[in-house]
């Protein structure tokens, strides 16, 4: 068994059209336990550190836009392999093709709004969690 963390992020989206149970509930019943948890509003800053990735790319603006336009949701989820697990569970980041069953594939409109986010590697996890979460917040 590999505990990992992992952060999941649901989006101005997912916020506005009341799927935050919905989501949470998929988590839990997959097995995966959440251990940090808050809404908030995203700031431009911490949005251009966790997609510090993207930086540069044709869609960068529009999405830290898009991230700060209203709450989201962050969350730490803890579970074997989380971070493989959630990126499943997450499925395509176009959710016009992502699988049914996933959470994508069920609730995106949207390549742009898709509804949520997952950290795709461990390492990226580790530094996502660390932009939005001081490690008192988190609970063992």
């Amino acid at each position: 068994m590999v505990v990992q963390r992992t952060l999941v992020i649901i989006k101005p989206d997912g916020v506005s059209r009341g799927l935050i149970g919905e989501i949470i509930s998929r988590i839990e019943r997959k097995g995966l336990r959440i251990v940090a948890l808050k809404m908030m509003k995203l700031s431009v800053k911490d949005a251009e550190e966790i997609y510090a990735v993207h930086r540069g790319k044709f869609f960068f603006k529009e999405l830290i836009e898009f991230m700060t336009s209203g709450p989201i949701v962050a969350m730490i989820v803890e579970g074997d392999e989380a971070v493989k697990v959630m990126r499943i569970m997450v499925g395509s980041t176009d959710g016009r093709v992502a699988s049914p069953g996933t959470i994508r594939g069920d609730y995106a409109l949207s390549p742009s709004q898709n509804v949520v986010h997952a950290s795709d590697s461990l390492e990226a996890a580790e530094r996502e969690i660390g932009v939005l979460f001081r490690e008192d917040e988190i609970c063992s």
